[in-house]
């Protein structure tokens, strides 16, 4: 016990905002089964209202995010994750408490998801402002190790989910909230960061608008941002509306099938990141990013095609693997780029362009599965997001755009 507690004692910022980050996706991973398993297959809810459930989701980060990032370069990105996700671990006790009294609704999901999605929003910028704080110079290596962190313990997520099954929903909510509250233990054991700036603060909407013109001002944050929100919108749309229903409808699955679905999918982005930490940091950062997309429209293209959900979620770990790449390119160049006191916000726009238009793609992708049915939806999406890659490729410098100098590789995930 002695030897455990010196070991704890001897974490440094790095392990402490690794573990406040597994904790979170985690959480993140049982929520993205629960709340569509909720939804669409214990409420039984039309495609469109599934949609529109999702975009409850989403909907606070495009209305807060930005907030939330001033917010972590005014007071401390430490002190706002620790709040926000203090709030988030009471979202997960709302619906345990009407399962037990019988009372869940789809009103009552759609209050958990504005309760979720609003901690979110100032969770996500400020744990991303304390990235470069823990980094210690070596912003992709953090970045991959994040990722790995992130996507690794979804799978875990998925798997805890799965249990809803044979469990029921009850005991897989409070393992959600109790993961939550570590978490807030995690980050608060960061020291706090020096403040970055002297004299008064800036008035809120000054500071937001400040990070907005140093993300406009620099051509490779600006088509980062644009190629984010065709992610969104095609990409996150697909997955959270049109995949759980292409389960129902045409696989005619469960709860276990949308974790083994999201498990394979994760699988998939942490495969290719652990070969981009044993490789070494990627210079050519630009033209990584828009190979991984193209491919990973047309890997999308092909699941849709799938005849069988065996097919299905093997095409989805190759669209997870160039994801994978897609994700850690594009977060890294926001980060290196971004300046030290305005790393918040502008971590905080980088999130906007990936958020603020989830909720539009949730509901577009309603609407194709409602008109179209779950395949063709899926379908029209890949093309579209192909299509505007293609576009970004030709008429942008995202492909020549490079980072700094590559780092050799670590053959170890951490030191």
């Amino acid at each position: 016990m002695n030897a455990s507690a010196d070991t704890a004692g001897r974490m440094g910022p790095l392990q402490h905002y690794l573990l406040g980050t597994g904790s979170w996706f985690l959480s993140f991973g049982i929520q993205g089964v629960m709340f569509a398993w909720l939804v669409t297959m214990v409420l039984r809810e039309a495609p469109e209202n599934v949609g529109f459930a999702q975009m409850a989701l989403l909907l606070p980060g495009t209305l807060l995010i930005l907030v939330g990032g001033s917010y972590a370069d005014r007071f401390g990105a430490r002190r706002v994750v620790v709040l926000a996700q203090i709030v988030a671990t009471l979202a997960p006790l709302l619906l345990v408490a009407a399962l037990v009294f019988g009372t869940l609704s789809f009103t009552l999901m759609l209050a958990y998801a504005v309760l979720i999605g609003t901690a979110q929003a100032f969770v996500t910028p400020a744990r991303d402002g304390l990235l470069n704080h823990v980094a210690g110079g070596r912003v992709q290596r953090t970045v991959m190790l994040t990722s790995i962190i992130q996507f690794g313990l979804q799978i875990v997520g998925f798997g805890v989910a799965s249990l809803a099954d044979l469990g029921g929903p009850v005991p897989i909510l409070l393992v959600q909230s109790v993961v939550l509250g570590l978490g807030v233990v995690a980050f608060a054991r960061i020291r706090q960061e020096q403040s970055r700036t002297t004299g008064p603060a800036p008035a809120l909407w000054r500071s937001v608008v400040e990070g907005g013109r140093t993300v406009l001002a620099s051509p490779a944050m600006r088509v980062i941002v644009v190629q984010n929100v065709a992610m969104a919108m095609f990409f996150m749309g697909s997955y959270i509306v049109t995949m759980p229903l292409l389960i129902r409808e045409v696989f005619a699955g469960s709860a276990g099938d949308l974790a083994f679905m999201n498990a394979c999918n994760s699988l998939g982005l942490v495969a290719t990141i652990v070969l981009l930490l044993r490789f070494g940091d990627v210079h050519r950062q630009g033209r990584a990013l828009i190979l991984s997309q193209v491919i990973g429209a047309l890997v999308l293209a092909l699941a849709a095609l799938a005849g069988s959900f065996l097919l299905f979620v093997v095409a989805l770990f190759f669209w997870g693997a160039c994801g994978g790449v897609a994700m850690t390119m594009s977060r890294t160049m926001m980060q290196e780029q971004a300046p030290e006191a305005q790393r918040g916000r502008v971590m905080s726009f980088y999130s906007f362009s990936f958020m603020g238009a989830g909720p539009i793609g949730a509901v577009v992708s309603g609407f194709l599965v409602e008109r179209l049915g779950p395949q063709s939806a899926l379908l029209t999406s890949a093309l579209l997001m192909l299509a505007v890659m293609l576009l970004i490729s030709a008429r942008t410098r995202l492909w020549r755009m490079t980072g700094p100098h590559p780092v050799a590789p670590d053959r170890s995930i951490a030191r």
